[in-house]
């Protein structure tokens, strides 16, 4: 495979089980999106993230939900809104995105290794 990691360079990412405990429309983003507040757990605290799910989630449904998301990437700026981490999901052929979760509940801020 032409782009393969090396072990050492997956250890550099930093994937934490999180609970998104606030969510918010994103007006002034480019595509529909959602801001998200998400609980890392005492030694994290809480990350705000960008996420472009509003095709397949309601704001209701969201809240309570663990997520998988990467929390050392450096901030970006998206619109007047600072992203702190990047939710995962899978993207399907329309585009629709599936958030990446445990399926039990699990303490926040574990990491996924």
């Amino acid at each position: 495979m032409e782009n393969s990691l090396s072990w050492q360079d997956f250890e550099k990412i930093d994937l934490r089980v999180g609970t998104i405990i606030d969510v918010n429309d994103f007006p002034n983003a480019r595509k529909p999106a959602y801001q998200l507040t998400i609980d890392f757990g005492k030694e994290m605290g809480l990350k705000k993230s960008s996420a472009q799910i509003t095709k397949l989630y309601g704001k209701k449904d969201l809240i309570g939900k663990q997520i998988v998301a990467v929390v050392n990437f450096p901030k970006k700026q998206i619109g007047n809104f600072m992203s702190e981490c990047l939710v995962l999901g899978s993207v399907g052929t329309d585009n629709d995105i599936v958030l990446l979760s445990s399926d039990r509940k699990v303490e926040n801020g574990l990491p996924i290794g």
